[in-house]
């Protein structure tokens, strides 16, 4: 077989497959679609006009709602030899203007649903477009291949904010080379093909959603970005990925234990499913062995990564049932990366040894966009190499090795806190709850100014029981000093448990 040419621009996946399935769906939300002709014209127009306007090798803002239009904004802003800075409606009007203050974008692409709003925001002298206003461009293709041709593959693609220590959010910058790199890895770990049919979860302005988007142009699948409000209709939801016989979902784990925890699976089973990944959060063990009770045919994945390791950096075949409390591993590195586990010294930790999970290679991202000083505490030399410059990320999550030399999470290291004069994991107080009768979904908090812990809790246990049961599993120490019942745990706009918004609970409560 003859080798192809290596990629050195994510869009090349788009000019490979637009003349072999031409008419084929490629993103759809049920109200849009684009076939793959019609994204590469979209595409090569959008790129067309930020040459005409000499935008070029500079951050643009995409502040539109979640459609197949805005990913074409992605894609058409890459074209034209920028780079793309997602933005959401949903998010906070305080995160935005930082956002805008942190990139200075020169353009800023609305739609109709987001011009208003957009108006409402200092742009820092960027200029507000509308997309159908760029669609009105004719592409340039001479103009479009010289900007490919004085690319490079260290170019940024994106910028995508995640929260700070600080309240600042942190604009991670990952180029074409990371991103390539992780989707060729992480297509071969899951087995995407033409086959593929995504049902994407994850909203457009969070890296989770690379796992969809470029490997429907690298294999000519197709997406569905389902609405976000079948996400609290568990019913319809698993309805709804049946009737588009929607084949591979990559969610974070909330979204699925949503599904799982409130008894979905009795009234609908998902029909169609062979690959389910999940990550961002530790997956609760019982809601786990219920997805794979109710989809037997399917692989279960479980992924690890922050997005400063671009995407996800470590992958487990839960190919298993676990018992009740059993944590799933985080498994090992994907190919052209390293993982190295280290202590406060800098040295490895042993097998049974905590360390922090630091990530070596590629997939390191090229750190936080116009913030230097942030960067440079993340962003540091390997303390195991004295030789040569090596950026290491620091990723802050704590790991051991177990007795089958398989990576296992066990907090993040905000997550450890004192107590009693004992060093305890949080984490190890909520898997102790989620595995109790009862209880579908836990969390718990320290406060640290009444030195109490507070468990957070979704379920039918009764309050004592629960804490009976707890005060069995976990030395005294550990044992919750306070229990509260919820109808449902807080989520972040990403889908992920809000522990911000909990502490905030339990401070007016008080």
């Amino acid at each position: 077989m003859e080798q192809q040419e290596r990629i050195l621009n994510v869009l090349t996946y788009l000019k490979r497959i637009v003349s072999v399935v031409p008419d084929k769906t490629a993103f759809t939300d049920g109200v849009q679609s684009l076939t793959f002709r019609e994204l590469d014209d979209r595409v090569r127009r959008i790129g067309t006009y930020l040459h005409k306007n000499a935008v070029y090798k500079r951050p643009v803002v995409v502040f539109m709602r979640k459609s197949p239009a805005e990913v074409s904004a992605f894609f058409g802003i890459v074209c034209g030899g920028c780079f793309y800075v997602p933005v959401d409606e949903e998010m906070p009007h305080d995160r935005i203007q930082l956002i805008l203050e942190n990139v200075r974008a020169p353009l800023i692409i609305c739609d109709a649903d987001t011009a208003a709003l957009a108006e409402r925001f200092d742009a820092m002298g960027g200029q507000v477009v509308q997309y159908d206003a760029l669609l009105q461009t004719q592409p340039d293709d001479a103009a479009l291949a010289e900007i490919e041709c004085r690319a490079i593959d260290t170019d940024p693609i994106y910028i995508v904010f995640t929260s700070g220590s600080t309240g600042v959010p942190k604009g991670v910058a990952a180029c074409h080379r990371s991103v390539i790199d992780y989707i060729e890895q992480l297509s071969a770990v899951l087995g995407f093909d033409r086959d593929t049919v995504f049902g994407n979860q994850a909203p457009l302005y969070f890296d989770a959603c690379l796992k969809e988007l470029y490997p429907t142009l690298k294999f000519g699948a197709t997406t569905y970005l389902i609405p976000k409000t079948l996400f609290a209709q568990p019913v319809p939801l698993v309805e709804y990925l049946n009737e588009h016989r929607i084949n591979t979902i990559c969610w974070v784990v909330s979204a699925l234990t949503m599904v799982s925890a409130f008894g979905t699976f009795d009234v609908v089973r998902p029909k169609h499913l062979r690959t389910v990944a999940f990550g961002s959060e530790v997956f609760p063990t019982k809601q786990f062995n219920l997805w794979r009770e109710a989809a037997p045919d399917a692989s279960f994945t479980n992924l690890y990564g922050p997005t400063e390791g671009t995407g996800m950096c470590c992958y487990y075949h839960a190919d298993r049932s676990f018992a009740e409390g059993e944590p799933i591993p985080i498994g090992q590195p994907f190919r052209n990366r390293e993982i190295l586990l280290l202590k406060e010294d800098g040295s490895s930790a042993q097998p049974g040894e905590e360390g922090e999970i630091c990530i070596r290679g590629t997939a390191v991202t090229l750190g936080y966009y116009n913030d230097p000083q942030r960067t440079a505490q993340a962003f540091v030399q390997n303390p195991q190499n004295t030789a040569y410059p090596e950026l290491i990320y620091k990723t802050g999550d704590i790991a051991r090795y177990n007795e089958r030399g398989e990576l296992v999470f066990v907090s993040r290291r905000d997550y450890q806190i004192k107590h009693m004069g004992h060093r305890i994991e949080l984490g190890e107080i909520e898997a102790a709850a989620n595995r109790t009768p009862g209880v579908r979904m836990a969390a718990c908090i320290y406060d640290a100014e009444k030195r109490k812990l507070v468990l957070f809790y979704v379920g039918e246990a009764a309050d004592r029981a629960l804490h009976a049961a707890l005060k069995e599993r976990l030395p005294r120490y550990m044992t919750p000093n306070k229990l509260v019942r919820l109808p449902a745990l807080p989520q972040t706009a990403n889908g992920k448990l809000d522990r911000v918004r909990l502490q905030k609970i339990w401070k007016e409560s008080k």
